[in-house]
């Protein structure tokens, strides 16, 4: 009578050797999920160390150009990309890309006041684009500290209050070129089409003609026809200018003698960095502002 307890004692035996196997079988799963994310961890904190290092290397290279020579052109050797360089299971590269040769955002407006030259001249940087010019006036209104919109496609808190969801102008320069997406009239494409002839930069900065698109040198020498500035642009490949004073003689007559919004250095570079360490892949992007030698970090991202 003893043989029913004997077959419920082996079927328990078994259920606690099947749970047993079970648990051991998940705790084995576990640890290799553990010793995966650890080390995909490392390899994610090596590679964002390599990417953030790619800015200290930016730093030295832009020091190094400062004691060289006074002027900065495209054939420099900080403006040539970083080829992929390999480190252990992975690799890194970067590039220093100039943002004095692009038109500054921000310098539509000074103390909280329009600049009408520069408003003038984003309109013709925006015309030469193809589009719309009054897109310059919803810029200086988002930045400037009045509530007077400006005529042609201004917009002050009155538009934007509003909106289905309503908010109100910055009243301060932009931070970064996506803001423009909060700016009337602006959406992505438009901002799509602005990259490359554009830049965000915390203050005024005269634009760098050794380095300006053809379409930027047109919208802001007033009397610069595009097909000239091309041929100034295809001319500076091999003869960059060393002065604005050389670069004014190369004018044609039809072009104003205005020096006051050109350079041939630059202060404010963008530092972009790609590295990969084992399984962890990481970018870093840095606007650096040189004064005098080194140059300091503005602001920074890694992703």
């Amino acid at each position: 009578m003893k043989y029913p307890q004997r077959g419920a004692a082996l079927i328990t035996v078994l259920l606690i050797v099947a749970m047993a196997t079970v648990i051991a079988a998940f705790m084995a799963q576990q640890q290799g999920f553990w010793q995966r994310e650890y080390m995909n961890g490392r390899d994610r904190a090596q590679a964002r160390r390599i990417a953030q290092a790619g800015v200290d290397w930016a730093r030295a290279v832009l020091a190094d150009d400062a004691v060289n020579n006074q002027y900065d052109y495209p054939g420099e050797m900080w403006a040539m990309k970083l080829p992929a360089i390999p480190v252990d299971d992975g690799e890194v590269q970067g590039l220093i890309v100039d943002q004095q040769g692009l038109f500054n955002l921000n310098n539509l407006v000074q103390g909280g006041v329009v600049s009408p030259n520069d408003v003038v001249r984003l309109q013709r940087l925006l015309s030469i684009l193809s589009l719309p010019p009054e897109l310059a006036n919803a810029v200086a209104d988002w930045e400037d500290t009045n509530s007077v919109p400006m005529e042609a496609g201004g917009a002050e808190d009155g538009y934007y209050l509003e909106l289905p969801k309503p908010y109100r102008a910055a009243n301060r320069p932009l931070v970064e070129l996506s803001e423009l997406l909060w700016v009337q009239g602006f959406d992505a494409q438009i901002i799509k089409r602005l990259n490359g002839f554009v830049s965000v930069l915390p203050e005024r900065t005269p634009i760098n003609v050794n380095f300006a698109p053809a379409e930027v040198l047109s919208a802001v020498i007033a009397g610069l026809t595009l097909q000239d500035a091309r041929q100034i642009v295809s001319e500076r490949k091999d003869h960059p200018f060393q002065t604005v004073a050389e670069f004014l003689l190369r004018l044609p007559a039809s072009a104003a003698q205005d020096s006051s919004a050109l350079t041939v250095s630059s202060r404010y570079f963008l530092v972009e960095g790609h590295a990969v360490q084992g399984q962890g892949e990481f970018f870093a992007e840095a606007l650096l502002v040189r004064n005098n030698i080194w140059a300091t970090v503005v602001r920074q991202s890694v992703q």
